[in-house]
């Protein structure tokens, strides 16, 4: 039986761990300086296996897109490059200096008409380090029913493609560059796609990178969605616990300084400060009881955007169930929520099927 390249990769490391946890039955036999190098081994390896995990993880959930989306969707996942990482220029590797490798999905409605032209949404994923899964089936189903097209950049930083390309994150930076790049793809690759019908999707973090890449290419992308975006990573580090901003942002390979180190640093990856490019139609949500990106974090942007008198639309949701996911909910609430978005895209990309209710939203992800 063929085994993927990664997955042996995967026995490997546990095999190696576990000849290390199994040769402390001759503690006798060693001198405490090569116990304790036997204990750190043990650790960084331990330590490593998150990430063959999430390897594994990603390759479960990637069957697992066929059989939640595959009845409406064509699924597909393609290799491409992004801009080279923020350090290449000192790096003495042509593994350092190239440009960096990434993945991103594609779904295509499977009803569509080849010889027509369809609307696209790109759609990067949350977290600071997360990846694009089967957490968003009813929301991919929902997006086919009406004819989207959907690319979702699994950027610099995401998880379940090994440890490299997790350290290669850049929170706020050239993750925005891929997941442009990707839209660019798309265009580049599928007749299908509508250049002039092009839109922007995505909740937290995503959001967030939805704001910054529409910021820097306006002419691009013709409506924004930015669910509980992440706005603003000096208040945010303001108000996170101190290990949060240390082992996510600080970290040697990320910004490698923390926020009062380096304030513009963390000023150029926060939309409030770019908020006087908006040139796109945008609609921002926001719920008081979210637990992760705080409601006043979203109002300084919100009040920023209305300094510049930029032209969009906002919404304040008072205590919905779900907190930080209150609209990707699969409750009443939610779903009304979600209907009240595509609305919004409606009015700017023109998707052929457009929902004319809730109910028919409602028969499209759940299938009755």
């Amino acid at each position: 039986m063929h085994m993927k390249p990664q997955f042996l990769q995967f026995l490997r490391t546990i095999t190696l761990s576990a000849a290390l946890v199994f040769s402390i039955n001759a503690i006798g036999q060693v001198s405490n300086e090569q116990l304790l190098r036997n204990q750190e081994a043990i650790l960084e390896h331990l330590g490593d296996l998150r990430y063959r995990f999430d390897v594994l993880e990603k390759a479960i959930d990637d069957i697992m897109w066929h059989k939640v989306v595959g009845d409406v969707a064509y699924v597909d996942k393609l290799f491409m490059a992004g801009p080279p990482p923020r350090d290449a220029e000192q790096a003495t590797t042509l593994l350092g200096k190239n440009p960096i490798k990434f993945w991103t999905y594609v779904f295509i409605p499977r009803d569509i008409d080849p010889t027509k032209k369809y609307p696209l949404l790109v759609f990067p994923h949350g977290g600071v380090h997360g990846d694009f899964n089967t957490y968003y089936t009813h929301i991919i189903r929902e997006l086919m029913a009406q004819q989207y097209i959907v690319v979702a950049p699994e950027y610099r930083g995401s998880t379940g493609y090994g440890k490299r390309h997790h350290k290669l994150i850049d929170y706020g930076g050239l993750e925005n560059d891929d997941t442009h790049e990707s839209m660019l793809m798309m265009l580049e690759n599928y007749d299908i796609v509508d250049p002039a019908r092009v839109g922007l999707i995505g909740w937290s973090h995503g959001g967030m990178i939805s704001l910054m890449t529409a910021f820097e290419h306006p002419d691009d992308y013709k409506a924004i969605f930015a669910g509980v975006p992440v706005s603003d990573l000096i208040a945010r580090m303001g108000y996170k616990r101190p290990a949060y901003e240390m082992d996510w942002f600080a970290a040697d390979h990320h910004i490698g300084q923390m926020v009062h180190e380096n304030i513009e640093e963390y000023r150029r990856r926060s939309p409030v400060y770019h908020a006087h490019k908006l040139e796109t139609p945008l609609l921002i949500h926001t719920n008081t009881i979210d637990e992760d990106v705080h409601v006043l974090e979203v109002q300084n942007l919100i009040n920023t955007l209305k300094a510049h008198n930029k032209d969009f639309e906002y919404r304040i949701y008072e205590d919905v169930p779900g907190g930080h996911s209150f609209d990707r909910m699969d409750h009443r609430e939610g779903r009304d929520i979600r209907f009240e978005i595509y609305k919004f895209l409606e009015k700017h990309l023109n998707p052929p099927k457009p929902f004319r209710n809730v109910k028919e939203m409602e028969q499209a992800a759940y299938r009755y």
